[in-house]
């Protein structure tokens, strides 16, 4: 644990770089080999505009990093937070804080952002990719990267995590959302396995589907467990699924970058009411 905790305390960011290029590259790759969906389209543009918005994302993070360490270091100093309060092994703290970085940081904002109506407006961003693959793991309007980065401090501060916690965190979100967005087949028991801890491309792709019920259920990022326990959890066959948003269906502005940031402010149509006989 003290290797763990020194390598994350004093991460370079030529590391961190090289782990979002490597991931993408990694799951690019297999998603090549074991497609689970033969999408007809130019990957390389659909990769560039979702790349747009992963730099946009790094740039805001950037931009805004000395708040999360400044949160940080006070909680840490002053002992505030929940494992600051409780005395535990470190192997124990490492987990449980984990645990709540993703439950606050991600899992409770990507909720939020769908019963509030003008934060909806940015996320759909994310919801418009009709082609989803590992590139959409970081399709994220910039207004919407500001939200994530407020509920990441906001986490921070209740919790009371140390920086190399939160590297640590940020690393296994990276690693985890490129894994889970990915195009890529699994064999049924090896996602039955995983999916009881971590999300899995199954999992998480039926939040992806176009029409409700099926957008507002598997809203988790690492930990699967959360959906579970708040009863958003579903597993359906994604042979089935259909990617998209049934107000955004084959409009232009999904992929165009600049029609994309404009998104959040543009009237759309009402939504399609779902029928019961397309249950999947």
């Amino acid at each position: 644990m003290d290797a763990l905790i020194e390598y994350f305390s004093n991460m370079p960011t030529t590391h961190r770089t090289l782990l979002l290029v490597g991931g993408l590259t990694v799951f690019w790759l297999i998603e090549s080999a074991v497609p689970l969906f033969s999408f007809k389209y130019n990957k390389w543009k659909h990769a560039g505009i979702n790349i747009f918005f992963t730099l946009t994302t790094v740039l805001v993070n950037f931009s805004m990093a000395f708040i999360l360490v400044k949160t940080s270091d006070w909680a840490v100093a002053n002992q505030f937070g929940l494992i600051q309060w409780i005395a535990m092994p470190v192997w124990l703290y490492t987990i449980a804080g984990l645990l709540l970085l993703d439950l606050i940081g991600a899992w409770f904002i990507h909720f939020i952002e769908h019963r509030v109506k003008w934060m909806w407006r940015f996320h759909l961003v994310h919801h418009t990719d009709q082609t989803v693959d590992t590139t959409t793991a970081n399709r994220h309007h910039p207004g919407e990267s500001v939200f994530r980065f407020v509920f990441t401090t906001l986490a921070v501060l209740i919790i009371g995590a140390p920086m190399w916690m939160i590297f640590l965190y940020q690393t296994l979100s990276v690693v985890l959302t490129q894994f889970n967005h990915a195009n890529i087949t699994m064999p049924d028991w090896l996602d039955d396995a995983l999916v009881w801890v971590i999300c899995t491309p199954n999992m998480h792709r039926v939040h992806h589907h176009y029409r409700m019920p099926y957008t507002d259920t598997n809203f988790g990022n690492i930990f699967s467990f959360w959906d579970r326990l708040f009863g958003t959890y579903v597993k359906v066959q994604n042979k089935k699924l259909h990617y998209g948003l049934d107000t955004h269906m084959g409009h232009t502005d999904a992929n165009d970058v600049m029609g994309m940031l404009k998104l959040p402010f543009t009237r759309y149509r009402p939504s399609i009411e779902y029928e019961e006989e397309e249950t999947l």
